[in-house]
């Protein structure tokens, strides 16, 4: 397979490829997962040790794909002016606000009503990049500080707990506390708090100075070397230490397995300093892996990695219709993808469902049907790179 030659970093490329074809699992077992719309695959009292890793393994994506933000980010701007660069991140911020709330939401649910809007990771890249495109005017030194100081500090703030509607309530759910909140009929999902992630963005812009022409590789493969070994001894210090870094403690349990389990039940939402430890490290190991390696499976994931946001809309697209799909196939009421906030508190859907053998072949089948538009779409905005706006798709 020929891939387009491209000013962009192989290796950043196929690394976020491989973030989104994970990501595609962790949400076809969302629409297909017995289960998995009224319950919680890290709750040790019901999972197993197959759903956990399941769910597990895609821990990777939210974290690799908001920090790679940060890295695109310094690398688009480096030969830009400041106030260019912050142009560009404040609009396709708020682009990405808008994205999460009017088109994702929909998709996700099918309910034109807006009857419950989840504010997810497309609404946490988009505020962190408004954040980001004033932060960039600062040094970098004190950038990094600022990273450094939101994701090992951060959960100092854990034992701030606050509850309501009020003003206050809201901008705290925004920044730190993960919460619902209920406007009349209307039901508003925060899930991704900012405080961090504005940390990950940052140190995601810091790390782009790795990338730049002038900087030795040789000094580069060090860095992520002991930056991967790094945030991995530390999280398994932390850990094992249960003093800080996760709001969860662990905890030996029925068998070595499951206290296992319990050890790497981290938070993320918001994400831990140790939920950002365990995933980020074995990031930057496999940036260093993959950064002189070429082959059919890495060509495969660039595919992906070059167009996020367009595999991103589309993925849930594809497997919400062919949730609705599944239904019609088997004869039950294929309204019961028409989601809203009273279908997943009433109980209808707790019945409904298939297990793991069937969740895996879906999503295999999904990335692969995603493939040819994805490399479509490359190639498009690889011979149109005049077109201003494919730059916020």
């Amino acid at each position: 397979m020929g891939i387009i030659k491209s000013p962009r970093i192989q290796s950043i490329d196929i690394l976020r490829g491989l973030v989104m074809v994970i990501m595609a699992l962790d949400h076809v077992r969302d629409y297909f997962h017995k289960g998995a719309l009224v319950s919680d695959p890290t709750n040790l009292d019901t999972t197993t040790p197959e759903l956990f890793l399941t769910r597990f393994i895609t821990h990777f994506c939210a974290p690799v794909f908001v920090f790679l933000a940060g890295t695109a980010a310094f690398l688009y701007g480096r030969n830009k002016s400041k106030e260019h660069l912050f142009k560009f991140l404040f609009t396709r911020g708020i682009w990405l606000i808008v994205v999460e709330i009017v088109i994702m939401n929909f998709l996700w649910w099918f309910d034109i009503s807006y009857g419950f809007i989840n504010l997810q990771v497309i609404w946490a890249i988009g505020l962190c990049m408004v954040i980001l495109s004033i932060l960039v005017f600062l040094p970098p030194k004190v950038l990094l500080v600022i990273g450094l100081l939101l994701i090992f500090g951060h959960n100092l703030l854990d034992g701030i707990q606050l509850s309501g509607n009020n003003p206050l309530a809201v901008l705290w759910y925004i920044l730190h506390q993960s919460n619902f909140i209920q406007l009349g009929d209307r039901w508003i999902g925060i899930l991704y708090p900012i405080l961090p992630w504005v940390g990950v963005i940052v140190l995601g812009y810091c790390f782009g100075r790795l990338y730049q022409p002038d900087f030795k590789a040789a000094v580069r493969r060090q860095w992520l070397i002991w930056l991967g070994i790094g945030s991995l001894v530390l999280f398994f210090l932390l850990r094992s230490a249960n003093i800080y870094g996760d709001m969860a403690a662990w905890s030996v349990q029925k068998d070595i397995v499951y206290s296992i389990i319990s050890f790497f039940n981290v938070t993320k939402y918001p994400p831990s300093l140790l939920f950002l430890l365990v995933t980020l490290g074995p990031a930057f190991l496999f940036l260093l892996a993959v950064e002189n390696i070429k082959n059919k499976f890495t060509d495969f994931l660039l595919v992906y990695g070059r167009v996020p946001f367009f595999y991103y809309v589309l993925h849930i697209l594809i497997i919400h219709l062919a949730a609705v799909a599944g239904l019609l196939i088997t004869g039950d009421d294929w309204t019961l993808m028409i989601l809203d906030a009273a279908a997943m508190t009433s109980g209808e859907l707790s019945g409904y469902g298939y297990s793991l053998w069937i969740t895996y072949p879906v999503w295999v089948g999904v990335v692969a049907l995603l493939y040819p538009l994805c490399l479509w779409y490359m190639k498009y905005k690889a011979n149109n790179r005049d077109k201003w706006w494919l730059s916020y798709l």
